[in-house]
């Protein structure tokens, strides 16, 4: 076995049980600097990865020299490596977060630096899984550790019941996983994905068996991505969790998600390929409107932010549906996936910067009512204008990274439909849910620059200026720098999402 290969996550992992080896050592007042030491060897690991690839390829004589790129249920490929990146960027985020959020946390800041380490090893193997056995591990890393992560704030008794929530929802979305699974397993014989893609030489009833487990399986992993109808955690745990938590939830976890749907739907032979188009293309409609929709209505800023992030789940799911739509042919498939790795890219520097001003502005026990923004360009520009340019990016308005991300995924999903009529509705369903994300986008940027949010009859309470630590206003200086930067000159980044979509062309 290469254990090269798997010496990211392995990093990972040693990174986390050595954090919590430090923590016995450390006094009360340098804990919180432990996500300092985290986030720095996450960064060296990022520029290994990036910039000396070869270093996790094995040689052996068996193979004649050449590099060693894949295991069993586990490859190495541009596709994977684009999401470890993605994953690590993210990580490096939230600890960074979470170390101006440690004063919170009235007991555990290591442990809880550690868990983030240890939800990103489970989200670096899904990126590489081909086969069901990695894919349940994987996912059960990523689903335990946030198991903990959300109910981490235990003084709190929404942080407590968002945990508990979770906990119940991701149990049986875990059962309804491993029963697909299981399903496919008994109809195909073979745990790879590669096995749903090999003509059928069963009975009808066996095909009947491996369509319900496919079924089941996109279930459970519609449970990761927040796709309607499981959605339904999404709520509550979002406001409950602390905001670092949240913000690798809404990134991390969903990102890990799509990386399994689209390996995953890339193996499916023909008939199983319409069955999950079909599906796909009612939960992507259903996903954008219901989020979408739901979010008019709400005031708490976390909840808001966690309804925008059910559709924008839907708009990810229009570029899976490109995938399996063979009308389209290969060009459209790589298309779709192509601008799904890019939006997911936008996505995560808009959701990091946008939960970092969370984490500044909100005061411990205090509720995120949309209030709280008031007076925020006076209070502190920097926080303002970062959440403005991170809200205007995720409603999709140029010149930000989030209007391209979304035109590429309506694109894909055009080129992928134009000749099945049927799914129209689909298009106008997509249309429609971005021109009501203006409505409450734009309630948040209200509710920073006029006076008393949302509402006339608020009183404006006088609040002190906000003083930001040096690394919190160097991260969001950054984060809206990317956001503008990859707007305006986005070839860099399309380079990169397209060279990691290439086996799907």
């Amino acid at each position: 076995m290469n254990w090269m290969l798997y010496s990211l996550e392995i990093v990972m992992v040693l990174t986390g049980l050595g954090i919590l080896l430090l923590d016995l050592g450390t006094p009360a007042r340098g804990k919180r600097d432990l996500g300092y030491l985290g986030a720095f060897l996450l960064g060296l690991l990022l520029l290994q990865s990036v910039f000396l690839p070869e270093a996790q390829e094995g040689f052996s004589l068996m193979s004649s020299g050449n590099s060693i790129t894949a295991a069993p249920g586990y490859t190495l490929d541009p596709f994977a490596r684009y999401f470890k990146h993605l994953f690590i960027l993210a990580a490096i985020l939230v600890l960074l977060m979470t170390v101006d959020f440690a004063d919170r946390l009235r007991h555990g800041v290591s442990e809880f630096f550690a868990l983030v380490l240890f939800a990103l090893a489970g989200m670096s193997a899904a990126a590489s899984a081909t086969n069901f056995i990695t894919l349940f591990v994987s996912i059960e890393l990523i689903t335990v550790t946030f198991y903990v992560l959300t109910s981490f704030q235990r003084d709190q008794f929404r942080s407590l019941e968002a945990g508990v929530k979770y906990l119940i929802l991701g149990a049986a979305a875990s059962a309804v996983l491993v029963y697909g699974i299981a399903l496919i397993y008994g109809a195909t014989g073979s745990m790879d994905f590669a096995a749903l893609g090999k003509e059928s030489t069963g009975t009808a009833a066996q095909d009947y068996i491996l369509q319900l487990g496919l079924l089941l399986v996109m279930a459970g992993l519609g449970f990761k991505i927040a796709a309607f109808p499981f959605q339904i955690w999404v709520p509550d745990v979002y406001q409950g969790a602390p905001a670092p938590v949240t913000a690798f939830l809404a990134v991390g976890s969903k990102a890990a998600g799509f990386a399994l749907l689209m390996r995953l739907c890339h193996h499916l032979r023909p008939d199983l390929q319409a069955l999950a188009g079909t599906v796909l293309a009612v939960l992507a409609g259903l996903t954008i409107l219901y989020g979408s929709l739901c979010a008019l209505r709400q005031r708490n800023l976390k909840r808001l932010l966690g309804y925008a992030g059910i559709a924008s789940a839907g708009y990810l799911l229009l570029g899976l549906l490109a995938l399996n739509t063979r009308q389209g042919g290969p060009t459209a498939s790589a298309d779709g996936c192509h601008a799904m790795l890019f939006y997911l890219a936008g996505y995560l520097f808009a959701v990091m910067a946008a939960f970092t001003v969370i984490c500044h502005v909100s005061r411990d026990g205090e509720d995120e009512d949309l209030s709280i923004l008031t007076g925020l360009h006076q209070r502190s520009p920097l926080l303002a204008t970062v959440l403005t340019l991170s809200i205007i990016s995720m409603a999709g308005i140029p010149p930000l990274v989030g209007f391209l991300g979304k035109f590429l995924l309506l694109q894909s999903a055009l080129g992928a439909l134009a000749e099945r009529g049927a799914h129209l509705w689909l298009i106008i369903a997509a249309l429609a849910g971005v021109v009501i994300s203006l409505y409450y986008y734009f309630g948040i940027l209200r509710a920073i620059y006029w006076g008393n949010g949302i509402r006339t009859d608020e009183v404006v309470e006088t609040r002190p200026p906000i003083i930001l630590p040096p690394t919190a206003r160097l991260t969001l200086i950054a984060c809206a720098l990317i956001l503008v930067l990859l707007g305006i000159f986005p070839e860099p980044l399309l380079d990169l999402s397209s060279r990691a979509v290439e086996l799907f062309r």
